[in-house]
């Protein structure tokens, strides 16, 4: 098991507010993409974090981190998915770089199992 924390473009999290449907995220049409720059931004961000690209598949690029309290991360062309271990301290970390990685007001942080969108 693990704790997951997902960041989406604004453009989805407002798209996912309006749409007021619980099966919002089922539907992968309904996540606003990136632009390139945007991943690209991303992926420097995350190896700046001390991320390892660990291997690029058909599902996108997945992290590593060699401390495992920082979890592991996969990158999307819509979405960038943390998920940490279930100990507080990697949950907390993992809350923390998320939250972070808003900072540019491109991205929004989504947190399933604690009430949704991150607010500031």
């Amino acid at each position: 098991m693990s704790y997951s924390i997902q960041l989406f473009t604004v453009e989805t999290k407002e798209k996912e507010q309006a749409a007021n449907d619980d099966s919002f995220f089922d539907r992968e049409e309904n996540l606003a993409p990136f632009t390139e720059k945007q991943v690209s931004g991303l992926k420097e961000r995350l190896l700046k974090y001390k991320f390892e690209l660990a291997k690029e598949d058909d599902f996108g690029l997945h992290f590593s981190h060699p401390d495992e309290d920082f979890g592991n991360v996969l990158l999307t062309d819509k979405g960038l998915y943390f998920n940490a271990n279930l100990s507080e301290s990697s949950i907390f970390e993992v809350g923390m770089t998320a939250s972070e990685f808003t900072d540019t007001g491109e991205f929004a942080k989504y947190d399933p199992q604690n009430e949704g969108w991150e607010e500031f």
